[in-house]
């Protein structure tokens, strides 16, 4: 379609950073104190931050419109992370790696919500919506397969200071050139005084619950796997770890957007949680790095099918006019649990190693299953029951 093809380019570069930046930060924190328990602690601030951030940009762009607001939110996003690296640098107080990586964490883009949105003004109402989103989910996958594989390598073989360098260069370059494209931004919607927000709608809540515990999987997945391959002697090979963890993913969405659907959207969602959580079981009692690829790519399996599912619920059960900020809430609950993760999977990693803090991310999937099927009837839609193609 006219257009597309210029901001699904530059949506992709400017969300590589989405992979890259929380290992980048746990590999530069590690390396100078030493401490996986304070690597973590600061990975879960830039996460925090993002998290409280991205529903209130959301509902900024939702207000004045994408351009306006990306840009000069890139822009700080940038400076705050070149902070945090100078201050790692140049070894200052602790207290200022939390502070620079708050402003990082807060000013960075869901930039994933702002290409779907632009997908959904295209084609909604569309069959081929299925298809744009799991494009996109396939294209998510693409970059957490090669992101954490790229991090690892610059911060482990060049400089523990050059992952994060290189995060910059293109979140701030891939969210400019997508801004720039107007062609395709979705129009502001004029919505009178009272437009309410979308985590008040209970489907929304429930969807915010569930990837919740999906992002602490996510985080505790990412730093317990760094921590496991370094007890094993090979800590360059997290990135290819956590590379195999997405390319499941990747495979399943693949496969996933490519089929024509009979069973409702809610049912894939809580079946594709299932699967999640039976996944990841194996890995608790993996003890060499070559297994542990494998156990991952499978366990990575059903990751896509379900971000896919979640996103098209969002797109039926919220208005129009709140449609970003409503996506952008699943980055927030998703970037909450991904700093809960990292967290405890930094404190479990310190007291009890590597093997047994895998015990929490099977848990948090657990508790995934739960919430999605306890709740599932809040995400009925009006087509709910139909085919997607």
């Amino acid at each position: 379609m006219p257009g597309v093809r210029g901001f699904v380019v530059a949506g992709f570069v400017g969300r590589m950073p989405m992979s890259m930046l929380g290992i980048g930060v746990v590999l530069l924190v590690s390396a100078l104190t030493g401490s996986y328990a304070t690597a973590g602690a600061v990975s879960a601030a830039v996460s925090v931050a993002f998290a409280v951030g991205a529903p209130l940009t959301g509902r900024l762009v939702d207000k004045y419109g994408q351009a306006r607001i990306l840009i000069p939110f890139a822009l700080l996003h940038g400076a705050a992370l070149s902070g945090l690296i100078l201050c790692a640098h140049h070894q200052a107080p602790q207290w200022t790696l939390f502070a620079t990586g708050v402003v990082a964490g807060g000013s960075a883009i869901s930039l994933g919500s702002m290409v779907r949105a632009r997908w959904t003004n295209l084609l909604g109402g569309s069959s081929r919506l299925h298809t744009a989103f799991s494009f996109e989910s396939v294209a998510d996958e693409v970059i957490f397969v090669s992101g954490p594989t790229v991090v690892t390598a610059l911060a482990t073989l060049v400089s523990p200071y050059a992952g994060l360098a290189l995060s910059i260069a293109l979140s701030v370059t891939g969210t400019v050139a997508f801004a720039l494209q107007r062609g395709t931004e979705p129009p502001v919607r004029a919505t009178g005084t009272a437009s309410g927000t979308p985590i008040t709608i209970p489907g929304i809540a429930l969807l915010s619950c569930v990837f919740l515990a999906m992002g602490a999987v996510f985080g505790s997945v990412d730093l317990i796997t760094v921590a496991f391959a370094e007890e094993h002697g090979a800590k360059a090979a997290a990135g290819l770890l956590l590379g195999a963890f997405s390319g499941g993913s990747l495979v399943s969405g693949l496969w996933f957007g490519a089929r024509r659907w009979r069973i409702s959207l809610r049912r894939r969602f809580t079946r594709g949680l299932g699967v999640f959580a039976a996944g990841l079981s194996p890995i608790l009692l993996i003890g060499d790095t070559r297994v542990m690829a494998v156990a991952l790519f499978f366990a990575g399996l059903a990751i896509s099918p379900t971000i896919i599912t979640g996103y098209a619920l969002v797109e039926r059960l919220v208005p129009t006019h709140l449609l970003t900020e409503g996506m952008a809430w699943i980055s927030t609950s998703v970037g909450f649990g991904v700093a809960i993760g990292a967290w405890a999977g930094g404190r479990l990693t310190d007291t009890f190693g590597s093997s047994n803090a895998y015990a929490f991310s099977l848990t948090c999937a657990l508790a995934a299953v739960l919430i999605g099927v306890g709740g599932n009837t809040w995400l009925r839609t009006p087509e709910a029951g139909h085919a997607s193609a």
